[in-house]
């Protein structure tokens, strides 16, 4: 029996593959702490060393983003428009949701996640899907 098309499975694969060229799909996931992701950042790179050329986040406020099927298939066919070559995803969840400067002040803890309090979240080995 064909299954068809799996999103998680196609992201999984693709971020395995490793660097096949440009335009490359980043994603990543934030979260209150570091056992759930209630957001998804999916930003496209175009060529090398350039900015972002389309940034896309999904946000919910229960459950976990990384195991939300709908939400894989909303970023997996966000990718396939815009015809990504390599993607680079990380397992884990790079810190709070909330954005500096934005959500609250620069140089300062979120109040909301006190839990990336102190935390250096680019530090150490990046553990990739």
């Amino acid at each position: 029996m064909k299954l068809g098309w799996q999103p998680k499975k196609w992201i999984e694969k693709k971020a395995k593959r490793g660097m096949r060229g440009h335009p490359v799909g980043t994603i990543a996931f934030y979260g209150p702490d570091n056992r759930r992701a209630t957001k998804a950042a999916v930003c496209i790179i175009t060529t090398p060393n350039s900015e972002p050329f389309e940034i896309r986040r999904w946000l919910c406020e229960t459950g976990d983003l990384r195991t939300d099927e709908a939400v894989s298939l909303e970023i997996a066919t966000f990718l396939r428009q815009h015809e990504v070559q390599s993607v680079v995803a990380a397992k884990g969840i790079f810190g709070c949701p909330h954005e500096e400067g934005i959500d609250y002040p620069l140089g300062e803890s979120c109040p909301n996640c006190p839990y990336w309090a102190g935390r250096v979240r680019w530090a150490g080995p990046l553990d990739l899907i």
